[in-house]
């Protein structure tokens, strides 16, 4: 709304300096600040209501016995991310850009998914909440949509159903009519496996932060013509706009993990979890970098695989034995190493060093193919 303004002030009276509203670069730090600062702002507002209203975390019987005591603590903190990253793209953001409709639309649909799954378990008691099946079609949809749109779209033609394959220099995988069905699978996936690895206080959110600094500069470069020629990937025209609604979610995500750092005040829950996890999905698959997913997310991949492998291991022990084994003490594998006596804040922090070195290595791979 703002970048509209200061653009019709820019071309009726052109004062000086005003041109800078147009810079893709200074919006998105324009962005990255409200986005924080407005994270700092309602972080203890939405914490306070939550308290108020008695919406904390159910005792976990599937965790480790310290996190017991977190039972409790307010969640569906969802909310101060997702208004945090939203209202600054809405403020900095070119709203006519399919890129930030799609990107926007998508993450809006699966916070409403996680709003509604927390709503039951926490407020409604009823300890499954949003029956799986409901979640899946939640996320099937939106999922068919970006890839119906991306498919069929003239805005993407030319390149609607190529991705960019990891290490190879002018190599681009053409998914053709598969391509619907892999972009709901992409999203259906991310969006579970961040889901998976919020098990820790300020794991999730954190890694995220992560990531997203290096989608900002893989939307960045994508956009531009120079930059994609140079390393020699797909040239998306507009892509660009990303980098605001990116850089938007990274300084909401610095805002909340100040609250939700270990002794964390407020959990994000599947209200932002879910969101957060397809905005990983949804982006990779707008700037074409879908196969970088297990790389640039290896901490969420690592966490879903790890609970793939315990639940396959664990059901053929138990039909070949007669007893189920399992390969890790608890899955998620951060619940294996809390088991093994690693403090949760080592954890974490372990985590995030990997996470940076993925980030680093994901980024690097497009100069050294």
């Amino acid at each position: 709304m703002l970048y509209y303004l200061f653009d019709y002030i820019n071309k009726i009276y052109a004062p000086p300096g005003f041109d800078i509203f147009r810079f893709l670069t200074f919006r998105s730090a324009l962005a990255a600040i409200t986005g924080l600062f407005m994270a700092f702002y309602l972080g203890p507002k939405i914490i306070r209501s939550l308290k108020k209203y008695q919406i904390g975390e159910a005792k976990k019987v599937d965790a480790p016995q310290t996190h017991w005591s977190k039972a409790g603590t307010p969640t569906m903190g969802g909310l101060i991310i997702i208004l945090s990253a939203v209202v600054p793209v809405l403020l900095w953001g070119d709203l006519t850009s399919i890129y930030i409709i799609l990107i926007l639309g998508g993450t809006v649909w699966l916070f409403l998914v996680g709003f509604l799954d927390d709503y039951l378990k926490v407020v409604k008691k009823l300890p499954k909440g949003l029956i799986g099946k409901y979640k899946l079609l939640g996320q099937f949809i939106i999922g068919l949509v970006v890839g119906s749109v991306i498919y069929f779209s003239p805005e993407f033609s030319g390149f609607n159903t190529l991705t960019t394959v990891p290490f190879l220099k002018n190599v681009n995988l053409d998914l053709s009519i598969f391509y619907i069905p892999v972009v709901i699978f992409i999203i259906t996936s991310t969006s579970n496996a961040v889901n998976l690895t919020d098990g820790l206080d300020g794991l999730a959110i954190g890694v995220i932060a992560i990531v997203m600094i290096a989608l900002a500069i893989l939307s960045y470069v994508s956009g531009n013509v120079i930059f994609a020629d140079y390393l020699n990937i797909i040239y998306l025209p507009g892509s660009g706009e990303l980098t605001v609604f990116v850089a938007a979610l990274v300084g909401a995500s610095l805002g909340f993990l100040w609250y939700n750092a270990y002794p964390a005040e407020v959990f994000m829950g599947d209200t932002g979890s879910l969101a957060l996890g397809g905005a990983f999905g949804i982006l990779a698959v707008l700037i074409k970098k879908e196969l970088f997913i297990p790389i640039l997310g290896g901490i969420f991949f690592m966490e879903t695989i790890s609970v793939i492998i315990q639940k396959i291991y664990f059901k053929y022990t138990k039909k070949k034995y007669g007893q189920g084994k399992r390969v890790f003490k608890m899955a998620p594998i951060h619940h294996h190493f809390e088991l093994l006596g690693w403090a949760e804040p080592k954890i974490v922090v372990r985590f995030y060093i990997i996470a940076i070195i993925l980030a680093i290595v994901t980024l690097v791979s497009f100069k050294i193919r």
